[in-house]
């Protein structure tokens, strides 16, 4: 298997299983001297990690280990490795169903590409990866802090209910994140709640809408044609598991607008360009204008549910029906959230290493 590894210059190589010893990643091309220990990247996985009502009930601790790359508190410019241990993976409930390609999953096409699957909890193409990716995204969003980036996400829509936001975005995320959903719509909140519980009622689950707001990213960053700065964040957002739409700015909503309507327009104050509207998303000609980067991504619906669903059987290949059972989010939203932030992190941090914005040397 190939494709394991996200950018050219800050590169994270993850690896591991859903229900393996550990998942974990490989950081190569981290700058020397940044102060780093494992409470740093800690802190990004207890805000991924299931909680609440409406979450998994597997209860993985998701404490890293630092095994290379960090001397006395400092990086080395060596490779960075890590590993997450999985100490609560029950695969009883995936023995009887081993068999059973379970629709919404990879099972299918993992075994027509490899002949072979980990059926326990999806291996690889189970959300259980991602944590991996977190565990690299808390070393860039660190180092993007440095240079006054900040990546903030939130639940923008549940189960078809928009959550209406006005205000700094600091403001938005400090709402989100004391919700159970990262959902900063307080009036709307309840009725986001209701879905998921009807959907758990009915042995169901739903889907929603992450967004994404990147401010601190100066104007120049990304490339014309194939290396566009929203091209590579969208390759990097699309790599997440439940993505299956990604948009800038206005968006799709873009097609439905006249030229001036969409168009941003410019004004100079103080030697400086600015813009009346945001509707390119801080991107344009795929280099950043300077301002937020507006990103929103539709996540779909979590795949396992007790519903009895159409199958087949991979062994004997027969058509059967499946109820699948374990422990599943009836919504992935408000944790694909920070795997959202953290693949934007890696992906804007690569760009600046691309530019040479970023030293060897912190």
């Amino acid at each position: 298997m190939t494709g394991n590894t996200f950018g050219r210059v800050f590169r994270v190589a993850t690896f591991g299983e859903s229900h393996g010893y550990a998942v974990g990643c490989v950081v190569d091309g981290c700058p020397a001297g940044l102060s780093l220990d494992e409470e740093d990247i800690n802190r990004e996985l207890r805000r991924r990690r299931p909680g609440g009502r409406f979450a998994s009930p597997r209860k993985e601790k998701d404490e890293v280990k630092i095994i290379s790359g960090v001397f006395e508190g400092k990086t080395l410019g060596t490779p960075i490795a890590i590993i997450i241990e999985n100490k609560d993976a029950d695969s009883r409930a995936y023995e009887g169903i081993k068999d059973l390609a379970r629709p919404g999953h990879a099972d299918y096409t993992y075994f027509a590409k490899f002949g072979i699957r980990d059926w326990r909890g999806g291996g690889r193409a189970s959300g259980r990866e991602t944590v991996a990716r977190v565990a690299g995204g808390a070393i860039a969003k660190k180092i993007l802090e440095k240079f006054g980036i900040r990546v903030y996400g939130y639940s923008g829509e549940i189960a078809g209910v928009r959550a209406e936001v006005d205000g700094e975005i600091e403001e938005i995320f400090e709402k989100a994140e004391k919700s159970e959903i990262r959902f900063p719509d307080a009036e709307k909140e309840e009725l986001a709640l209701e879905r998921i519980r009807e959907a758990m009622r009915e042995g169901d689950s739903v889907g929603g809408v992450v967004e994404i707001v990147v401010k601190g990213v100066p104007a120049g960053l990304g490339e014309p044609v194939f290396m566009k700065a929203e091209a590579y964040l969208a390759y990097a957002l699309m790599s997440i598991p439940a993505v299956k739409g990604v948009e800038f700015g206005a968006g799709f909503e873009s097609a439905r607008l006249k030229g001036s309507e969409f168009n941003d327009e410019m004004y100079v104050e103080k030697g400086q360009v600015g813009f009346f509207t945001n509707n390119a998303g801080g991107v344009l000609g795929g280099i950043t204008t300077g301002q937020d980067i507006l990103i929103r991504l539709a996540v779909k619906p979590t795949p396992s549910i007790s519903k009895i669903q159409k199958t087949v059987n991979l062994r004997t290949l027969e058509n059967e029906e499946i109820s699948v059972r374990g422990r599943h989010d009836p919504c992935i939203v408000p944790r694909a959230v920070v795997v959202a932030e953290a693949m934007t992190a890696i992906a804007i941090l690569d760009l600046m290493m691309l530019q040479g914005l970023v030293p060897r040397f912190l």
